[in-house]
């Protein structure tokens, strides 16, 4: 049964008719509920007429800034992308910039699946030639390096850069204003030297610097723009439903995305109690 499969994450069936889309997060559902209920805020008004944006927390979150933590959370997500398709779901979001997980979840469904570092990644390709990103932790910058060879855009990024900021700084950042001054003079500080290296679009290399500075409208500096990241994904998403309306194709089974067998569905889900 249906409900029986999702009680542990909570999903319930969509009403037909409503376009719902499951985002991700990556932050503790509880912990961070102020986060997560200014996420919905800004994609419940990003959102194009009749889209729903639905974000869903992980638990445990994404605490250790470790490979180790990110193989869990991809685990844990590609059983909840398994599931929200199961429950009806149009498109699943990975929304967190590292996007674990997306191979796997990409082989698996046959919605579309968005995720937040690539989806920013390719449109400021469209923007300017030259890319920098601005991470929120030094301990990220080869991770994003990494990712950035492996989306093929080597030569079009100048480099990464990192705030050195906690989780309580920026969630204080959000309201006070004294505090958001402070993370704004940081991030502004990082971006000067990607700039110098000739980089023309910016990317918060994260969903809480993303959400953090799209008050700003336009946010640009010394004449590069700095990514709405959270926009960016929410109108990705959406291009993605239109286009499988248009082409019924969501994502090509030739190699790298192969559907995977039921059986290995079956298996994973099995072990993954």
């Amino acid at each position: 049964m249906l409900g029986e499969e999702n009680n542990h994450t909570g999903v319930t069936p969509m009403p037909q008719g409503q376009v719902r889309v499951w985002y991700q997060s990556f932050v503790h559902p509880v912990e961070q509920a102020p986060y997560i209920e200014r996420l919905q805020a800004q994609l419940d008004e990003v959102a194009g007429r009749g889209i729903r944006f639905e974000v869903h927390g992980l638990d445990p979150p994404d605490r250790s800034f470790h490979p180790l933590t990110e193989f869990r959370c991809a685990a844990q997500i590609i059983r909840h992308a398994l599931d929200a398709e199961k429950a009806g779901y149009d498109a699943f979001v990975i929304g967190h910039f590292q996007e674990p997980g997306l191979l796997e979840i990409r082989s698996s469904l046959d919605i579309p699946v968005v995720a937040l570092g690539e989806a920013n990644l390719l449109l400021a390709l469209t923007m300017g030639y030259r890319i920098g990103l601005v991470t929120i932790d030094p301990i990220f910058i080869p991770w994003h390096d990494r990712q950035v060879r492996l989306h093929g855009l080597g030569e079009r990024v100048v480099g990464t850069t990192a705030l050195e900021m906690n989780l309580p700084a920026f969630m204080k950042a959000f309201t006070d204003v004294d505090a958001y001054a402070a993370v704004r003079a940081q991030f502004v500080a990082q971006v000067k030297p990607l700039i110098e290296k000739g980089a023309e679009v910016i990317i918060p290399a994260g969903g809480l610097p993303m959400l953090l500075f799209a008050r700003e409208s336009p946010f640009i500096i010394d004449g590069a723009p700095v990514l709405n990241g959270i926009a960016v994904v929410a109108k990705a998403t959406e291009m993605a439903l239109a286009l499988r309306s248009i082409t019924n194709v969501v994502v090509s089974r030739r190699s790298t995305y192969a559907k995977a067998p039921p059986d290995a569905v079956r298996e994973f889900c099995e072990r993954l109690q």
